[in-house]
Formats: structure tokens, C-alpha cells, sequence
């Protein structure tokens, strides 16, 4: 049985590792099959994972209403779901920002009833919106807590000055960011505020999606549907030399008959207890293999070899499009 970490001090117990829901929608890395997706769902309950990340952006939208349809036959109190607010839609496509007040109610009232539950263990804003003060944002989220509608707060990829008005305003449990041995970019300054103010860390694409599992392929042989398809890093030389990086990774799974995955996984673990990945999936095996990494060992000369190999700036290539990247508050 998965043993429980803690995101924050206010109290939010979850599984070691988490799962990221977002590739059951079929628009991240590939088409996805409701009926497998649930069995993988209802496995991940088997093996002790608790902790359920979703967003009404997925989909957008489906992907809270397969979870909710999913979840319903559990103890409600036995599950951790986290969902993202604050993105605005046309034509079912992301069109931009909204955390105004009012838009996050009604962004929480609808993914209640998608989920078919009366709560959320965990709220984030999925994307600083820089028309709204955060405060602003903080003071909606405070007031859902205080409604009994949610229960922790959250910010997915936000900056330090962000992080510490919104702390101010209302405790942050949790921040979400891209963190793994491929994206080390929160090191120098993020993490010291987190462990500062006593916030989680829950790493999304821990495994520099897909990459560091080792089974990877040029951008240009993803389909045009495949978020890999236009990443920077799987592109041209900059996947030539970000290939030559898995050497140390490959060599360390072998000794211990282990998968890359495992590997990357296991890092992060050893980096604190403060820390929950959530890596997703669209095949059982896959599922199983990173719930198995919590078991992983690893010494103090694979850690170093592992930061060398991959320490901050080795890898080539930004790691999303430019367009993408202007979301991002850094």
C-alpha cells in the first residue's frame, strides 16, 4: 500500500503519487479509450493511489465528467480530487484567462455537478491571469472554502511574487508546475519559497512527457494530435542531444532492474516528502510501473550521477512553443 505524503500545512494527506487524469481526454499524447481508461482508474484505487488530477480545461470539460462518472461507486471521503479553474473557452479551445470572482463560482458550481460530488479536496487557478490581482482570486477561493465547496487551495505554474500575495490572502496548499530531472526550471528560486511558506510541490509531466521513459521518437513522427509534435525538444538537434542524456538514467534502471521511468520517478520522491508527482497514463503497465517506483532506492552516487547528467540547463530546447509559454508566470 502507497504510503501518504503531505501538500501543505494545512493538512491535505495524499498518496505518494498521484495521477494525472489529463491524457483520458485523448487530446494530450494520442487517442484514449473510456473503457480502458477506467480500468486504469480503478487500479490506480487498487494499488493505494488517492490523489485524482483533472481540470475543466480537459476536454475541456469531458474529462471531469468521465472522472465524476468513474469515482461516484468509492467513498467519497476516501478520494483526493483536484481541479483547475481559469481558463476561457470558444469553440471548445482555449481562448485566454479568467479568474475574476464571479467566473471562478461558476467555474466551481459546474465542475461540482460534472464530478457529482459536493466538494473539492483541492482548487487550483490552472493559469495566473494577469488582468485579475491574485488577491482577488485568493479572496474567491477563501470564500468556497468557507462555503464548504472546496477544501484546499492551489496555483499551477505561478511565479514567487504570485505565490506570496495568494499566501497572504488565503494559505496555498499546493503549487503545480512542470518539475522533473528534464524540467529543473523551479530550483533556484521556487522551491526555496515553497518550503519557505510550507507549500507542496505537485510536479505535472514528470517523466518530460514521455522522454525520460526512454521509449521516445522524433517530434515529426508524433501525429499532428500529439502534444510531442510541436515540442521544441523532440525536435531536430535538440532531440539529438537530449537523447544522449538517458545514457546515465538507462544504466541506473538496469542496475536495479528497473524501468528510466522508475528512475526519473524515484528522484523526485528523494527530493522530499513534500513532493507528489502525478505522471498519467493510457496503459495499465505504465500505471503500475510508476506506483512501483515508490519502492526505489536510490544512493547517494546514482543521485549524483542523475544531477549531472541532467543538471539544470543541459537540456536543449524550451520546453513548450511561445504562444504557450506566455501562460506561464515567471
Amino acid at each position: 500500500m502507497l504510503t501518504t505524503r503531505k501538500l501543505g500545512r494545512q493538512g491535505l494527506q495524499v498518496s505518494g503519487i498521484g495521477l494525472g487524469c489529463w491524457e483520458f481526454t485523448g487530446r494530450a499524447y494520442g487517442p484514449a479509450d473510456d473503457r480502458e481508461s477506467g480500468r486504469i482508474l480503478h487500479r490506480a484505487i487498487e494499488l493505494g493511489v488517492n490523489f485524482f488530477d483533472t481540470a475543466e480545461a480537459y476536454g475541456p470539460f469531458t474529462n471531469e465528467s468521465f472522472l465524476g462518472g468513474e469515482l461516484k461507486r468509492y467513498p467519497r471521503h476516501q478520494l483526493v480530487i483536484a481541479t483547475k479553474f481559469g481558463m476561457r473557452f470558444e469553440d471548445e479551445r482555449v481562448a485566454g484567462t479568467d479568474s475574476s470572482p464571479s467566473h471562478i463560482r461558476e467555474v466551481v458550481d459546474a465542475s461540482l455537478r460534472r464530478l457529482q460530488t459536493d466538494y473539492i479536496d483541492l482548487l487550483y487557478q490552472h493559469r495566473v491571469d494577469f488582468s485579475v490581482p491574485i488577491e482577488d482570486t485568493a479572496g474567491a477561493v477563501a470564500d468556497l472554502v468557507a462555503a464548504g465547496k472546496v477544501c484546499y487551495f492551489g496555483l499551477s505554474e505561478a511565479g514567487n511574487a504570485t505565490i506570496r500575495r495568494a499566501h497572504a490572502v488565503h494559505p496555498v496548499s499546493a503549487l503545480q508546475s512542470e518539475y522533473s530531472l528534464f524540467e529543473r526550471n523551479l530550483e533556484s528560486d521556487i522551491l526555496p519559497t515553497l518550503r519557505e511558506l510550507g507549500i507542496g510541490l505537485v510536479p505535472f509531466a514528470p517523466l518530460g512527457r514521455g522522454f525520460l521513459s526512454g521509449e521516445v521518437k522524433r517530434a515529426d513522427e508524433y501525429p499532428s494530435t500529439d502534444w510531442r509534435h510541436d515540442d521544441p525538444r523532440f525536435q531536430g538537434a535538440n532531440f539529438d542531444a537530449n537523447l544522449k542524456t538517458l545514457r546515465i538514467i538507462r544504466e541506473i534502471a538496469q542496475t536495479k532492474n528497473a524501468k528510466p521511468s522508475q528512475i526519473a520517478l524515484a528522484w523526485l520522491l528523494h527530493l522530499g516528502p513534500d513532493i507528489v508527482p502525478i505522471p498519467g497514463t493510457t496503459k495499465p503497465h505504465h500505471l503500475e510501473e510508476n506506483v512501483a517506483a515508490t519502492e526505489i532506492s536510490l544512493t547517494d552516487e546514482d543521485l549524483r550521477q542523475l544531477e549531472a547528467a541532467f543538471r539544470p540547463g543541459v537540456i536543449a530546447g524550451a520546453r513548450y512553443t511561445e504562444t504557450r509559454m506566455r501562460l506561464i508566470d515567471r
